[in-house]
């Protein structure tokens, strides 16, 4: 994967100055040729991450968006979300996700990036449902994984396999700490030390781009740490603007590393803000929406 720059330490801080050195694609044309992204999970009790991710994507930049959702709840979402298409998925007697259904497949054909994991909450449906994302979508389309999707890889060898070179992985420390089958790791979110390492294992043994508390590793590669973002980012649903965000860049055009040290700066900077203009703790995950495609212009990364 390409690395945001040749020349940097193997471990870098992220800013706006290295960032500005190496843009992001230029957002230009109609919606297509924007990118589209399709974000899957949303049970019925939290069709709100679903949301939260899918709209951090148009607001980076994507031109295009579709959410799966529990059937459920995607009459309701449709409403909500004038800006999305949305898709319902079968689900079972509790609003669990159990699969792709018959209507997936157009719509994984037609998708320039694929978001899996904010909302879901059954191991079976959700293996069910990447399955049927690596097996609809071309080799080379991008996939972001995060929540409940990372939860089910380290008993899906087929899955890892096949995200190999061109996925984007976002947990958080306890999450990381299970894809390692680490115990030790579970837990310790804050603990900076841990953090460069920890990412670097995950990226270097499923061979994808990982962010995990603001570090960003590429397998066998470069790493970068953010130096932004307060604590009042660990709220609910902060996590899904990140995954939407680090969506929508690839959708751009963006590489794996680049559109991750790209959604983490963001991200951080827009929690920054947020954290003057309300609180250190206390801001909503969609407010962070509204943060951050002013971010993207100051970073001159329209």
């Amino acid at each position: 994967m390409t690395p945001v720059a040749d020349d940097q330490p193997r471990t870098a801080v992220l800013s706006p100055a290295l960032l500005r050195e190496h843009p992001l694609p230029e957002p230009t044309g109609g919606k297509d040729a924007r990118g589209g992204v399709l974000v899957l999970g949303g049970a019925r009790s939290t069709p709100g991450a679903v949301l939260l991710a899918g709209l951090a994507a148009l607001r980076v930049g994507a031109g295009r968006l579709t959410l799966g959702v529990a059937a459920s709840v995607a009459g309701p979402l449709a409403v909500a979300t004038p800006e999305a298409g949305v898709v319902g998925l079968p689900e079972d007697a509790d609003g669990s996700v159990t699969g792709p259904g018959d209507g997936l497949g157009a719509e994984l054909e037609r998708a320039d990036v694929v978001v899996v994991g904010p909302g879901l909450d059954a191991p079976a449906g959700t293996l069910a449902l990447l399955r049927a994302v690596v097996a609809g979508v071309t080799r080379t389309t991008p996939l972001v994984l995060d929540a409940f999707a990372l939860g089910v890889l380290r008993d899906a060898p087929d899955v890892r396999e096949a995200l190999r070179g061109r996925a984007v992985l976002t947990p958080n420390t306890t999450e990381a700490g299970h894809l390692l089958d680490d115990d030790a790791h579970t837990g310790d979110e804050g603990h900076d030390d841990a953090e460069v390492p920890l990412a670097a294992r995950i990226a270097d043994e499923f061979g994808v781009v990982v962010v995990c508390a603001g570090v960003v590793a590429e397998p066998h590669g470069r790493r970068w740490r953010s130096s932004t973002g307060y604590s009042g980012l660990g709220t609910s649903g902060s996590g899904d603007v990140l995954a939407g965000a680090v969506g929508g860049l690839l959708a751009r055009g963006a590489s794996p590393a680049r559109a991750a040290c790209f959604g983490v700066e963001v991200h951080g900077v827009a929690g920054d803000r947020l954290a003057a203009a309300v609180g250190p703790h206390g801001y909503l995950a969609r407010e962070l929406l509204t943060e951050l495609p002013r971010v993207l212009v100051e970073l001159r990364a329209r």
